[in-house]
């Protein structure tokens, strides 16, 4: 053992020349390897237990993979959209999209990550559906309905709310509210989700939900019902100044884009809800519980 020019002792250099003796590596190693073990357990199991859940239901409403979809394409529960994997045409795929499109369920085409997220990276095998989770009702329904409790229809349309507790607060402040029915779109709109379902806090069991292929077009056959139709559009009268009194429709627009052009053009008035402070505008679901709030004063006054 030499010594450094201290008097400290200076450890021998081992012959493979990395500075530690061979008898060293092992606890090393072990120690890596134990690492390894555990990382691999930490990410394996999550992996396979979504694995294991790909013929069920995801919260979000998702039903994934070929075998799951084919057999709720057989069912009679209701579907809102087919998501399919671009470019993915092969095999049992072609006879799944053919049965949706025969069901006249909207099919759109995604890019993979998206199908991986929604997922929760389970293999979906380039195919999810959407199930409802009520049964759609129809128009004709709702207005049925107002009729049996003999009362002028009050009626609530989304045209492209997309988040699922947007809509399901909307759910309930209709329900509360006394309206007889929704309508929602069957594109560019979220659907009865579990996620709806829950921020409806249970709501949606009471209310007759309807979907529709074209907002605009059901705007113009409520019209010929003798229904009045309001866009809640910034610019128009003051809910608290317009007559809601009488069969009447309440249209909400999408959250980033509001009511579309086409629908505010079909729409009978546009209806505004004063602001008094900084911000200029509400969340829809809180400007949906106050134009109901109003309607179903003036209905029940």
């Amino acid at each position: 053992m030499e010594k450094k020019k201290n008097g400290a002792p200076r450890r021998e250099t081992p012959k493979n020349g990395r500075g530690y003796d061979r008898r060293d590596r092992a606890p090393r190693n072990d120690y890596r390897n134990d690492y390894k073990k555990d990382y691999k357990k930490e990410v394996k199991a999550p992996q396979e237990e979504d694995a294991g859940s790909i013929h069920g239901d995801y919260e979000n409403g998702a039903v994934i993979g070929r075998n799951a979809v084919g057999e709720l394409l057989k069912s009679d529960r209701s579907i809102d959209k087919l998501l399919v994997q671009k470019g993915e045409r092969t095999g049992s795929i072609v006879v799944l999209v053919a049965q949706a499109i025969e069901r006249g369920i909207p099919v759109i085409e995604t890019e993979k990550p998206k199908l991986d997220a929604i997922s929760g990276y389970a293999p979906h095998q380039g195919v999810i559906a959407f199930a409802a989770e009520k049964e759609y009702c129809t128009v004709e329904d709702i207005l049925d309905i107002a009729k049996e409790r003999g009362e002028d229809p009050l009626i609530v349309i989304c045209d492209g709310i997309t988040d699922p507790y947007n809509l399901g607060a909307i759910i309930r402040c209709a329900e509360c509210c006394g309206a007889h029915g929704l309508i929602i779109s069957k594109r560019r709109a979220v659907g009865l989700t579990p996620l709806v379902t829950k921020a409806s806090a249970g709501a949606i069991e009471h209310l007759a939900v309807a979907k529709v292929a074209n907002i605009a077009s059901t705007v113009e056959a409520l019209k010929e019902k003798g229904i009045w139709t309001f866009a809640a559009e910034a610019g128009g009268e003051s809910v608290y100044n317009t007559n809601l009194k009488g069969g009447c429709a309440i249209v909400l627009g999408s959250e980033g884009n509001g009511v579309s052009q086409i629908v505010q053009k079909t729409c009978d008035a546009i209806v505004s809800i004063p602001m008094y402070g900084q911000v200029n505008s509400f969340n829809v679901s809180t400007a949906a519980a106050i134009l109901l709030a109003e309607a179903a004063r003036q209905h029940h006054s």
